[in-house]
């Protein structure tokens, strides 16, 4: 607990955290790369690039001081800040450097409003956080009976081009039988050398059941746009691999997954490649014989850019309880509305009938599930039965 001296300077950084967060970040990420180069094969050089990381720390320092006495609201983020620090590799040993860069980067930009006091402050909430990650994160560790940041090699036994951007990869042991258990929703990380040498991991849902004789992963190929950088790891992927090679990856993490009220109805909401858990959901409950009511809606541009079709089209055989409805923003002249498609336009949740009594799961781009989010607030259903998976700062924009 932050002690009673400590707790009126975190409740005064609040305006000066919004004022000022994400000069502190991008000050902290330049100082701490500067003095150790070699953190920047663990963090994503991707979103360092877009700036979503320092965005993203920003909103996490903030939504932290504006909460601290908050645990039902902080709770929920931590354990998420948790799962993907045991897929990265982030170590205690990793804590004392981002403490003290983090703290070097709050005197630097505020200068002589940081107060010894404050720092001090800011000393010890910072470490009564890192306690909590640190022993949430080898309790997990633990559990998942792997090291800290732990990859090993996998075969790609077989490549699915789903759309022209995007590909599964089916990945066994080099035993030949399945990586292991996880539960549906979860991610794993994937480990690449990037041509210059750079060391980058990244985060790809699982998506198919977890009964199924290997682990699958559907990976988009991302272009450069609009400020934001190709994808390194996805494009690597599309680039190099194909059926016999091996891929360094991770156990099973994440904690967006299938709400455990086996007679309550479910509610999938997904966009673009966001379908990858949700397929990942219907084939486990497929496979289980499920009788639940499910509504699985999912956003896209139009047919050509949906990907795992064939699978979700064979769940629906297998799940008799199971709707299916589908958003085309741009149909093709070919595809046809109530027959190829549901409804022509953005997802639209009036336009659906929704269970009275429902868990909500929401995956795709951040604009679709803060659009889907507010629609469900407004409509009056409780937070605790929406569940979101995102990594960026959107994660805390309910703190915010």
């Amino acid at each position: 607990m932050l002690s009673a001296a400590s707790r009126p300077y975190i409740d005064a950084s609040v305006p000066v955290l919004r004022e000022h967060g994400l000069a502190i970040t991008r000050h902290f990420y330049a100082s701490m790369f500067e003095a150790h180069p070699e953190l920047r094969n663990l963090f994503n050089m991707g979103n360092q690039a877009s700036g979503a990381q320092q965005q993203s720390l920003a909103s996490a320092v903030f939504a932290y001081a504006a909460n601290i006495d908050n645990a039902a609201a902080l709770t929920p983020v931590l354990e998420r800040i948790v799962h993907k620090h045991v897929s990265v590799g982030i170590t205690p040993a990793h804590y004392p450097i981002v403490g003290r860069h983090l703290l070097g980067a709050i005197k630097d930009v505020l200068g002589d409003a940081a107060t010894p006091e404050l720092i001090a402050a800011w000393d010890e909430a910072y470490w009564l956080l890192a306690g909590e990650l640190i022993a949430a994160e080898a309790r997990l560790s633990e559990k998942s009976r792997a090291p800290l940041g732990t990859l090993r090699e996998l075969i790609v036994t077989d490549v699915d081009r789903e759309t022209e951007h995007v590909v599964s990869y089916y990945l066994r042991t080099p035993e030949g039988g399945s990586p292991g258990e996880f539960v549906p929703g979860q991610y794993v990380s994937v480990g690449v050398t990037l041509p210059d040498g750079l060391q980058q991991r990244r985060q790809y849902s699982l998506s198919d059941a977890p009964e199924a004789p290997h682990w699958r992963i559907t990976v988009k190929r991302e272009d450069a746009g609009d400020a934001k950088p190709a994808g390194q790891v996805s494009n690597w992927l599309h680039a190099n691999v194909k059926a016999g090679d091996r891929l360094r990856v991770g156990p099973a993490y994440g904690e967006f997954t299938l709400p455990q009220h086996d007679t309550r109805a479910l509610v999938l909401l997904s966009a673009g490649v966001g379908i990858t858990p949700m397929v990942s959901m219907v084939a486990a409950l497929a496979a289980q014989g499920s009788r639940r009511e499910i509504l699985f809606a999912h956003a896209g541009r139009n047919g050509s850019h949906v990907a795992l079709r064939r699978q979700l089209a064979f769940a629906k055989t297998q799940l008799p309880h199971l709707r299916v409805a589908t958003f085309f923003e741009t149909p093709l002249p070919t595809e046809r509305e109530g027959v190829d498609y549901t409804f022509a336009g953005r997802m639209d949740l009036s336009r659906l009938t929704l269970p009275v009594d429902a868990d909500y799961l929401m995956c795709g781009p951040s604009p679709f599930m803060q659009t889907q989010w507010r629609a469900l607030r407004d409509a009056g259903v409780p937070a605790e039965r929406m569940h979101r998976e995102v990594f960026g700062p959107d994660a805390l924009d309910h703190l915010l």
